[in-house]
């Protein structure tokens, strides 16, 4: 697959890669391309577009509230896939869906794909579709080329993570502890202990993310992942302080 490919090529000239995030609409398109730039100028490698839904149930509150507001301001299905166009065309990393099945699947699902890989996304993410019934996502994601990003939590067992990661492509998202986004997250030795399981039952590019927001934490993950993930804090940081805060904090993450 060809985000495998990339990430792996990206990740030999590197440590450690950076994926950030962002919820398409909030708190504009218009912020949310200022965003993009200041990443990709600054060293991250992949980003991870949110289209926002109703019902982000894997998302804590500062994306929940943003992603109610983007859908408050009107934003629409279509507009997120001209975005993402644009960005695919702009900038030369990998980009990446993020969302809920129901937005693929009122869409139309190989309609979906269709588009996408016409704009040149190169995986999605969709946290609430078990691979087990997702048998027309997964044989759309093989004819499209797009990466089935799947997803290990700290309660996944070995057999389970073996078993998902048969299903996935790209990279396997690492979930660094229970709950949902946002809060901080604990580096200890149960920690590194569900790091290293997450290894060994798969050789697909680990990214890990859910509470990750400083340099430090990036560095804890050197040696044991291939991907650091950064969302909320980003998201609070252009709350707080705007967009042109997100490029020095990006380029001190490394």
């Amino acid at each position: 697959m060809q985000l495998t490919d990339d990430l792996r090529a990206a990740r030999a000239q590197k440590d450690i890669l950076l994926m950030t995030h962002l919820v398409l609409g909030y708190p504009s398109l218009d912020v949310n391309r200022e965003v993009v730039r200041q990443m990709v100028d600054n060293g991250v490698d992949c980003i991870e577009l949110q289209i926002p839904f109703s019902e982000p149930v894997a998302d804590g509150p500062v994306i929940l509230k943003a992603n109610q507001q983007a859908i408050g301001h009107g934003l629409k299905v279509r507009e997120c896939l001209t975005f993402a166009a644009e960005m695919a065309a702009t900038h030369q990393i990998p980009f990446l869906f993020m969302t809920y099945y129901n937005i693929i699947f009122k869409y139309g699902v190989e309609k979906f794909f269709k588009k996408a890989k016409e704009i040149g996304v190169k995986g999605f993410i969709v946290p609430d579709l078990p691979p087990e019934e997702g048998e027309e996502y997964l044989k759309l994601a093989t004819k499209y080329g797009i990466a089935p990003i799947m997803i290990f939590a700290p309660t996944s067992t070995d057999t389970r993570m073996r078993e998902l990661a048969g299903y996935g492509n790209g990279f396997i998202y690492c979930v660094a502890r229970r709950g949902v986004t946002g809060a901080q997250t604990t580096f200890d030795t149960a920690f590194h202990d569900y790091l290293a399981r997450c290894r060994a039952a798969t050789d697909l590019p680990l990214a890990v993310g859910f509470g990750i927001a400083s340099k430090a934490e990036v560095e804890l993950l050197k040696g044991k992942a291939d991907i650091a993930v950064i969302g909320t804090a980003t998201i609070r940081l252009v709350e707080e302080k705007g967009p042109e805060a997100v490029g020095p904090f990006i380029a001190g993450l490394r």
